[in-house]
């Protein structure tokens, strides 16, 4: 029996945010590239899987790739900014079962700024309170922490933790994926305080499953910090990104776009087993950019398991003695408070590349668009195109 896989489906490049973290929406894929029900039906099994974009419901056939992964996957969790509340609902009517993850940087004001979208804050809100209120189960916020919005983290879980919704953190990265190469933390004693704060609120919830997100939260602290992975990264061997082209890669943390195959042109085995498949695998193997996300970190939680219980177990104990975690359990948060390294060789240890050329991944048609309008223009153009169908 072929062995289940963990997949993401990048189903498109345009968006209709402004994060200031990410430049994907400057870099949006032609609509006629992007990937086909054809090529989605060719996936192979899945245990679970991620759609995710750009923002995925730009697309207007979104419902019938979310028909074809069905078939294909064990569960399926959508990633979107909210901002198309009619057509979030209708989906959601027809797959109860799926899970939304809205991705909110902050607090009202906060989060605006942030995602450069008008009442973002609100539709997003809206949206998740409509879905609750229809009795859909998977649903939750999603949060890039980084300086700005660190003060809202906590505030943002209690808001999370009432409406009995997931939270799902992350913090800055750069690649080719997020067309970005100069995001950074720049006071990480105050962002990692934050994420302290965050620990200990799921470590004294009653939720096993909030406990082992305490362990991830935990290695956020330590990826900010630029330090080695908690885990061993795996992508490539168990998990893969697709994205609209139809190139399977092994993830979106790369500084360039790293293809094991296309799926357009080949089957799934042949691609999955190909010597380009191979010869990924080993840059993986060999990677250095310590990514701490979400995408990669939960198969490796789930495949090391004895790590984080490890962690939970003696965390759980700590609190039971009155003791509560603490970001200087961390080497690193100690050897830079008491000046043993600065701020400089931490800015080093960084994905952060001051001098890097800022790759897009985007085909030659798509990036010949550019050309003439730039990439927000060509999506305010699409989304006022469909809304007036």
């Amino acid at each position: 029996m072929q062995k289940k896989l963990n997949g993401t489906v990048i189903v498109t490049y345009r968006c209709n945010a402004r994060c200031t973290m990410c430049n994907r929406y400057k870099a949006p894929s032609k609509p006629e590239e992007e990937i086909s029900i054809e090529t989605i039906k060719k996936l192979p099994p899945m245990y679970f899987t991620n759609i995710t974009g750009g923002e995925p419901f730009i697309r207007t056939d979104l419902k019938d790739i979310v028909r074809e992964l069905r078939k294909k996957s064990d569960r399926i969790v959508i990633s979107t900014n909210g901002f198309f509340t009619d057509r979030i609902v209708d989906l959601c009517k027809e797959f109860p079962d799926i899970g939304i993850r809205i991705s909110i940087e902050g607090l009202e004001q906060t989060n605006n700024e942030i995602r450069g979208l008008d009442d973002g804050f609100n539709r997003g809100y809206t949206t998740l309170k409509k879905l609750v209120d229809m009795g859909m189960k998977d649903m939750g916020f999603g949060m890039t922490v980084q300086d700005k919005n660190a003060p809202d983290l906590v505030p943002l879980y209690k808001l999370s933790d009432e409406l009995n919704m997931e939270f799902a953190t992350a913090s800055l990265h750069n690649s080719f994926y997020f067309v970005e190469a100069k995001n950074i933390i720049h006071d990480r004693p105050m962002v990692a305080k934050n994420f302290e704060d965050l620990v200990n609120e799921l470590l004294n919830s009653n939720s096993p499953k909030k406990w082992f997100r305490a362990y991830f939260n935990h290695g956020l602290i330590n990826y900010i910090y630029g330090q080695k992975r908690l885990l061993p990264c795996d992508m490539s061997f168990d998990t893969f990104f697709i994205d609209p082209y139809g190139d399977v890669m092994p993830c979106n943390g790369t500084k360039d776009k790293e293809v094991m195959g296309n799926l357009n042109r080949q089957t799934w085995d042949e691609l999955w087993n190909s010597p380009e498949a191979e010869a990924v695998r080993k840059k993986v193997r060999c990677c250095d950019r310590d990514c701490w996300m979400i995408g990669s970190v939960s198969p490796a939680m789930h495949k090391y398991i004895w790590i984080p219980l490890l962690w939970v177990l003696r965390h759980k104990l700590k609190f039971w003695t009155k003791k509560k975690y603490s970001m200087y359990e961390n080497k690193i948060v100690r050897d830079y408070r008491d000046g043993k390294v600065t701020k400089e060789e931490l800015d080093k240890c960084s994905t952060c590349d001051l001098c890097a050329a800022i790759n897009d991944g985007l085909s030659d048609v798509s990036r010949e668009q550019l050309k003439n309008m730039s990439g927000e223009e060509i999506v305010a153009a699409d989304i006022k195109s469909q809304m007036g169908k």
